[in-house]
């Protein structure tokens, strides 16, 4: 009885083992390290693209609109009034933040132009080149002998007969 215990016990070693092992070829298989860094780098690239909106984009943008701050255009739902969003937030009152979806749109809009734009410019480079147009031709048949003879022949030189005149 104790033997079997014992096997059992082996045996789940094995499959844990195993179950590990795969575990590991899978990371170490470099899709996961691939996967991993360009999350890290899509995170950086959402902070620089946030950064762009808030402080470039958007605030040329106000200032046109007569000095509106984006981030706190909001539409008050409680009967207390606020003079800005984070007044009203941290009284707790329930706010339509329309201002922060403003720049979430904006932010949206210039990740997917990026990613356009690097997924075209990488379709464009993986294209291949047109295939050279083929070299004209250097040989013809006799249609007499079937025999290969220069395109310019006038007369074969295996059968003799008179060809028609060269096309040019």
């Amino acid at each position: 009885m104790r033997e079997q215990g014992t096997k059992a016990l082996l045996g789940q070693s094995k499959r844990v083992g195993g179950f590990l092992g795969e575990f590991r070829e899978f990371v170490i298989r470099g899709n996961v390290f691939d996967l991993a860094v360009g999350i890290i780098i899509g995170t950086a690239f959402n902070d620089i693209v946030k950064s762009l909106v808030n402080d470039v984009i958007m605030p040329p943008i106000g200032r046109l609109l007569g000095n509106v701050d984006f981030a706190d255009l909001f539409i008050n739902l409680s009967d207390t009034d606020y003079e800005t969003l984070a007044e009203a937030q941290a009284a707790g009152a329930a706010t339509l933040n329309y201002g922060l979806f403003i720049n979430t749109v904006i932010n949206f809009l210039i990740v997917a132009l990026v990613i356009f734009l690097l997924i075209k410019q990488i379709n464009r480079l993986k294209r291949q080149p047109p295939a050279p147009a083929p070299a004209d031709p250097t040989t013809k048949e006799c249609p007499y002998c079937l025999s290969t003879i220069p395109i310019k022949a006038t007369r074969c030189a295996h059968c003799t007969s008179q060809l028609e005149e060269a096309k040019t």
